[in-house]
Protein backbone atom coordinates (compact mmCIF):
# COMPACT_ATOMS: atom_id res chain seq x y z
CA UNK A 1 0.00 0.00 0.00
CA UNK A 2 2.16 2.16 1.05
CA UNK A 3 4.60 1.93 -2.24
CA UNK A 4 1.55 2.09 -4.57
CA UNK A 5 0.71 5.87 -2.47
CA UNK A 6 4.39 6.63 -2.87
CA UNK A 7 5.01 6.00 -6.56
CA UNK A 8 2.70 8.79 -8.09
CA UNK A 9 4.48 11.14 -5.42
CA UNK A 10 8.00 10.12 -6.51
CA UNK A 11 6.83 10.23 -10.04
CA UNK A 12 5.45 13.79 -9.88
CA UNK A 13 8.93 14.93 -8.24
CA UNK A 14 11.02 13.03 -10.90
CA UNK A 15 8.55 15.78 -13.47
CA UNK A 16 9.33 18.60 -11.69
CA UNK A 17 12.86 18.21 -11.49
CA UNK A 18 13.22 17.68 -14.73
CA UNK A 19 11.58 20.71 -15.24
CA UNK A 20 13.41 23.13 -13.38
CA UNK A 21 16.52 21.17 -14.95
CA UNK A 22 15.03 22.65 -18.09
CA UNK A 23 14.34 26.27 -16.66
CA UNK A 24 17.65 26.48 -15.14
CA UNK A 25 20.09 25.37 -17.75
CA UNK A 26 18.49 25.77 -21.05
CA UNK A 27 16.48 28.85 -20.88
CA UNK A 28 19.54 31.05 -19.94
CA UNK A 29 21.08 29.07 -23.14
CA UNK A 30 17.91 29.82 -25.18
CA UNK A 31 18.34 33.45 -24.86
CA UNK A 32 21.94 33.87 -25.01
CA UNK A 33 22.23 34.74 -28.45
CA UNK A 34 19.83 38.11 -27.93
CA UNK A 35 23.01 39.16 -26.06
CA UNK A 36 26.39 37.65 -27.63
CA UNK A 37 27.01 40.55 -29.71
CA UNK A 38 27.19 43.21 -27.66
CA UNK A 39 27.95 42.68 -23.67
CA UNK A 40 28.69 46.00 -22.26
CA UNK A 41 29.85 46.32 -18.51
CA UNK A 42 28.39 47.54 -15.60
CA UNK A 43 29.72 50.51 -15.25
CA UNK A 44 28.50 51.59 -18.78
CA UNK A 45 24.96 50.17 -18.35
CA UNK A 46 24.30 51.95 -14.96
CA UNK A 47 23.67 55.66 -15.95
CA UNK A 48 21.29 54.45 -19.06
CA UNK A 49 19.72 52.06 -16.20
CA UNK A 50 18.98 54.87 -13.31
CA UNK A 51 17.45 56.92 -16.31
CA UNK A 52 14.81 54.43 -16.80
CA UNK A 53 15.85 52.57 -19.70
CA UNK A 54 14.36 49.26 -19.55
CA UNK A 55 16.69 47.72 -22.10
CA UNK A 56 19.50 48.93 -19.37
CA UNK A 57 17.86 47.56 -16.59
CA UNK A 58 17.27 43.99 -18.05
CA UNK A 59 20.71 43.45 -18.69
CA UNK A 60 21.87 44.21 -15.25
CA UNK A 61 19.27 42.12 -14.11
CA UNK A 62 20.67 39.46 -16.26
CA UNK A 63 24.27 40.59 -15.48
CA UNK A 64 23.40 39.78 -11.71
CA UNK A 65 21.36 36.79 -12.03
CA UNK A 66 23.74 34.85 -14.17
CA UNK A 67 26.86 36.20 -12.15
CA UNK A 68 28.07 37.92 -15.64
CA UNK A 69 31.12 40.05 -14.96
CA UNK A 70 29.83 40.52 -11.37
CA UNK A 71 29.39 38.61 -8.50
CA UNK A 72 25.78 37.04 -8.88
CA UNK A 73 23.01 38.44 -6.12
CA UNK A 74 19.56 37.19 -6.77
CA UNK A 75 17.96 39.95 -4.82
CA UNK A 76 19.16 42.54 -6.72
CA UNK A 77 18.54 41.12 -10.14
CA UNK A 78 15.17 40.84 -9.66
CA UNK A 79 15.14 44.49 -8.48
CA UNK A 80 16.67 45.38 -11.83
CA UNK A 81 14.35 43.09 -13.64
CA UNK A 82 11.28 43.92 -11.99
CA UNK A 83 12.07 47.63 -13.09
CA UNK A 84 12.50 46.81 -16.53
CA UNK A 85 9.34 44.10 -16.55
CA UNK A 86 7.22 47.32 -15.13
CA UNK A 87 7.75 49.26 -18.18
CA UNK A 88 6.92 46.63 -20.62
CA UNK A 89 9.95 44.72 -21.17
CA UNK A 90 9.18 41.49 -22.87
CA UNK A 91 12.78 39.91 -22.05
CA UNK A 92 12.63 41.15 -18.35
CA UNK A 93 9.41 39.76 -17.87
CA UNK A 94 10.27 36.59 -18.91
CA UNK A 95 13.23 36.75 -16.50
CA UNK A 96 11.20 37.75 -14.00
CA UNK A 97 8.91 34.69 -14.24
CA UNK A 98 11.80 32.55 -14.03
CA UNK A 99 13.26 34.30 -10.93
CA UNK A 100 9.73 33.08 -9.44
CA UNK A 101 9.78 29.28 -10.98
CA UNK A 102 12.98 28.79 -9.52
CA UNK A 103 12.14 30.81 -5.94
CA UNK A 104 15.95 32.88 -6.86
CA UNK A 105 15.29 36.80 -5.76
CA UNK A 106 11.83 36.03 -4.39
CA UNK A 107 9.53 33.44 -2.87
CA UNK A 108 8.88 30.83 -5.16
CA UNK A 109 5.50 31.17 -6.54
CA UNK A 110 4.24 29.53 -9.85
CA UNK A 111 1.83 31.70 -10.12
CA UNK A 112 3.40 34.90 -10.36
CA UNK A 113 6.01 33.08 -12.75
CA UNK A 114 2.84 32.11 -14.84
CA UNK A 115 1.91 35.30 -14.77
CA UNK A 116 5.02 37.25 -15.88
CA UNK A 117 5.68 34.58 -18.83
CA UNK A 118 2.28 35.27 -20.13
CA UNK A 119 2.70 38.63 -20.59
CA UNK A 120 6.18 38.26 -22.16
CA UNK A 121 4.74 35.37 -24.43
CA UNK A 122 1.87 37.48 -25.13
CA UNK A 123 4.42 40.03 -26.72
CA UNK A 124 6.13 36.70 -28.60
CA UNK A 125 9.06 36.23 -26.34
CA UNK A 126 9.96 32.87 -27.25
CA UNK A 127 11.59 31.48 -24.21
CA UNK A 128 8.50 32.79 -22.49
CA UNK A 129 5.84 31.30 -24.73
CA UNK A 130 8.04 27.41 -23.90
CA UNK A 131 7.76 28.51 -20.39
CA UNK A 132 4.42 29.00 -20.92
CA UNK A 133 3.04 25.79 -22.25
CA UNK A 134 5.47 24.24 -19.29
CA UNK A 135 3.61 25.83 -17.23
CA UNK A 136 -0.10 24.76 -18.66
CA UNK A 137 1.43 21.24 -19.74
CA UNK A 138 2.35 20.48 -16.07
CA UNK A 139 0.08 22.68 -14.17
CA UNK A 140 2.20 24.86 -12.50
CA UNK A 141 0.92 28.17 -11.99
CA UNK A 142 -2.29 27.48 -14.36
CA UNK A 143 -4.75 24.66 -14.57
CA UNK A 144 -3.49 22.10 -16.31
CA UNK A 145 -4.51 22.34 -19.88
CA UNK A 146 -2.58 20.12 -23.13
CA UNK A 147 -4.30 22.10 -26.14
CA UNK A 148 -3.32 25.66 -24.29
CA UNK A 149 0.64 23.88 -23.38
CA UNK A 150 0.81 22.89 -27.22
CA UNK A 151 -0.58 26.27 -28.57
CA UNK A 152 2.57 27.95 -27.29
CA UNK A 153 5.15 25.07 -27.48
CA UNK A 154 4.31 25.52 -31.02
CA UNK A 155 4.66 29.17 -30.70
CA UNK A 156 7.96 29.48 -29.53
CA UNK A 157 8.76 26.70 -31.86
CA UNK A 158 7.90 28.57 -34.65
CA UNK A 159 10.52 30.79 -33.42
CA UNK A 160 13.43 28.18 -33.60
CA UNK A 161 12.92 27.88 -29.83
CA UNK A 162 14.47 24.10 -28.86
CA UNK A 163 12.68 23.99 -25.91
CA UNK A 164 9.28 23.94 -27.96
CA UNK A 165 10.78 21.61 -30.37
CA UNK A 166 11.74 18.69 -27.53
CA UNK A 167 7.77 19.37 -25.79
CA UNK A 168 6.24 18.84 -29.25
CA UNK A 169 8.03 15.88 -29.39
CA UNK A 170 6.78 14.77 -26.11
CA UNK A 171 2.88 15.84 -26.68
CA UNK A 172 3.08 13.50 -30.35
CA UNK A 173 4.46 10.86 -28.42
CA UNK A 174 1.97 11.04 -25.55
CA UNK A 175 -1.20 12.10 -27.35
CA UNK A 176 -1.45 14.74 -24.85
CA UNK A 177 -3.39 17.46 -26.42
CA UNK A 178 -2.71 16.23 -29.80
CA UNK A 179 -3.37 13.08 -31.35
CA UNK A 180 -0.50 10.72 -31.02
CA UNK A 181 2.06 10.50 -33.82
CA UNK A 182 5.03 8.61 -33.59
CA UNK A 183 6.31 10.52 -37.20
CA UNK A 184 5.86 13.88 -35.42
CA UNK A 185 6.93 12.91 -32.19
CA UNK A 186 10.27 11.45 -33.89
CA UNK A 187 10.39 15.18 -36.34
CA UNK A 188 10.16 17.47 -33.61
CA UNK A 189 12.99 15.35 -30.94
CA UNK A 190 15.00 15.24 -33.65
CA UNK A 191 15.24 19.17 -34.54
CA UNK A 192 15.71 19.48 -30.70
CA UNK A 193 18.70 17.42 -31.10
CA UNK A 194 19.75 18.94 -34.11
CA UNK A 195 19.61 21.94 -31.70
CA UNK A 196 21.54 20.95 -29.11
CA UNK A 197 19.40 19.11 -26.63
CA UNK A 198 21.44 15.58 -26.79
CA UNK A 199 19.02 14.33 -24.12
CA UNK A 200 16.13 14.01 -26.67
CA UNK A 201 18.13 11.97 -28.68
CA UNK A 202 17.13 9.27 -26.44
CA UNK A 203 13.52 10.01 -26.87
CA UNK A 204 14.13 10.00 -30.54
CA UNK A 205 15.30 6.60 -30.32
CA UNK A 206 12.54 5.44 -28.24
CA UNK A 207 9.67 6.38 -30.55
CA UNK A 208 12.03 4.87 -33.57
CA UNK A 209 11.86 1.83 -32.02
CA UNK A 210 8.02 2.10 -32.55
CA UNK A 211 8.30 2.71 -35.92
CA UNK A 212 8.91 0.83 -39.61
CA UNK A 213 12.45 2.10 -41.43
CA UNK A 214 10.35 3.92 -43.99
CA UNK A 215 8.40 5.54 -41.18
CA UNK A 216 11.74 6.94 -39.50
CA UNK A 217 13.14 8.05 -42.98
CA UNK A 218 9.75 9.97 -43.99
CA UNK A 219 9.90 11.77 -40.46
CA UNK A 220 13.81 12.24 -41.09
CA UNK A 221 12.48 13.90 -44.43
CA UNK A 222 9.85 15.53 -42.65
CA UNK A 223 12.27 17.13 -40.14
CA UNK A 224 14.67 18.50 -42.94
CA UNK A 225 11.74 20.05 -44.80
CA UNK A 226 10.49 21.69 -41.48
CA UNK A 227 13.50 23.33 -40.86
CA UNK A 228 13.83 24.57 -44.46
CA UNK A 229 10.81 26.15 -43.69
CA UNK A 230 12.02 28.37 -40.72
CA UNK A 231 9.60 25.59 -38.37
CA UNK A 232 6.32 27.18 -39.68
CA UNK A 233 3.58 25.09 -40.74
CA UNK A 234 4.96 21.58 -39.24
Amino acid sequence: MIKLRAAPLITAILILALVVVSLIFILPLEDEASNEADKPTLAELLPAAEAGDADAQYRIGRMYFYGKGIPENYVEAVRWYRLAADQGNARAQSSLGHAYFLGKGVTQDYSEAARFYKLSAEQGDAVAQASLGIGYFHGLGVERDYGEAVRWFRLASEQGTDLGHSYLGRVYETGLGVPQNYSKAHMWYNLAVAGGYQSDAASRDRVASKMTRTQVAEAQQMAAECKARDYKGC
